[in-house]
């Protein structure tokens, strides 16, 4: 019998190979009971990334921003659902269990940064973080990267976007709200569900529900624009509080809210249902049939502008729900774009440009 290998803490209940691997193995009870014996805790492997640049560039059409970084390549939160878990199989590791547990960091993020801000042919345009894998991820309390990026941020002037599910965005806000009052920062705070004991199967090492209400709070408190991200909206799983989040998160303070119907690409697929099967096994047919309305008869749809919201009746009827709660809260006024036009090279010797005084 083949042992799945749930955990405690972690999201995946299993390590298959990357699509790219030409060999896979897997777990199995060896005749000693050991199918039912707890597993070991999983301990999160770093290992350094050397990459020689930082800003990922796209032309996506369905999504608001031109440019990303990623100063994490892998994700501790373990979140099941997540769609970035394929990437993993370009470095040659799984997309369970490895994504989660073997993590790139980059050490040289902020002078990677620092150097292509100051290009000569770098033009100013809002940066996002937080749209492949949480920058504010646990390894971050040690590393700092993302606090080191917003650093130089902050002193260049250059705008940001950022999607978190972590409190410990909270740390920096001694660099965001004087951000905000310039006009520079944005922050989306990501709540699937307001379900405790889902939350700690679905996404085990990220914060709290709870917590992250109250985190939008103090990021309101003190002067940083934020908004809600219900993402991803799963089929019978957590469809039903679409209205209660949007409502508790305006609550806290929340000033624009927008959600994404679940993605599952690639390995995500076997992987999601893997854990649906093991967790809520009485509603896993229900969910996938509905994940496959939505996507045309298959699991997954990449086509530009269907992939956020899916297609068919009832993706259709979640859009109008989520538009009639939205306007009903005034939380469908666009908002400020932030700013580029103060934006100020910074020099190689890391000081500011004399531009800065014009």
């Amino acid at each position: 019998m083949s042992k799945p290998l749930a955990y405690k803490g972690r999201g995946s209940i299993s390590n298959v190979a990357g699509r790219f691997e030409k060999q896979s193995g897997h777990a199995e009870d060896d005749g000693w009971g050991s199918l039912d014996a707890e597993l070991p805790p999983l301990n999160t492997e770093v290992i350094v990334d050397n990459s020689r640049s930082l800003i990922t560039y796209n032309d996506s059409p369905d999504i608001p921003f031109d440019r990303s970084i990623n100063p994490y390549r892998g994700c501790e939160h373990g979140c099941i659902y997540c769609f970035a878990r394929p990437t993993h199989a370009y470095l040659g590791y799984s997309a369970g269990l490895d994504f989660e547990s073997r993590i790139l960091i980059k050490p040289d993020a902020a002078r990677l940064l620092r150097e292509e801000l100051g290009k000569r042919n770098y033009r100013c345009a809002p940066l996002a973080l937080g749209t492949n894998t949480d920058p504010y991820q646990p390894l971050e309390r040690r590393h700092r990267l993302m606090r080191q990026i917003l650093e130089v941020l902050a002193e260049t002037r250059h705008p940001v976007s950022i999607v978190t599910k972590s409190a410990l965005i909270e740390r920096d806000l001694d660099l965001l709200a004087p951000m905000a009052e310039q006009g520079l920062v944005w922050v989306g705070m990501s709540i699937t569900t307001l379900d405790g004991t889902l939350a700690r199967t679905l996404e085990p090492r990220a914060a709290a529900p709870q917590r992250r209400l109250e985190t939008l709070s103090r990021l309101r408190e003190a002067g940083v624009p934020t908004g809600v991200m219900m993402a991803p909206l799963i089929p019978v799983l957590n469809d039903h509080e679409l209205e209660d989040i949007i409502k508790a998160a305006h609550e806290a303070g929340a000033l624009s809210a927008e959600y994404i119907l679940l993605r599952l690409p690639l390995e995500v697929a076997d992987l999601f249902e893997e854990w649906l099967r093991r967790y809520y096994p009485l509603k896993a047919d229900h969910v996938m049939n509905r994940v496959k309305e939505s996507r045309g008869g298959k699991t997954y749809d990449a086509a530009f502008h269907q992939r956020q919201r899916g297609g068919g009746n009832y993706a259709d009827l979640i859009g109008q729900r989520f538009r009639l709660i939205r306007k009903k809260l005034g939380l469908d006024r666009p908002q400020p774009p932030l700013r580029s036009d103060l934006f100020r090279k910074p020099s190689a010797g890391g000081q500011m440009s004399f531009d800065f005084f014009d």
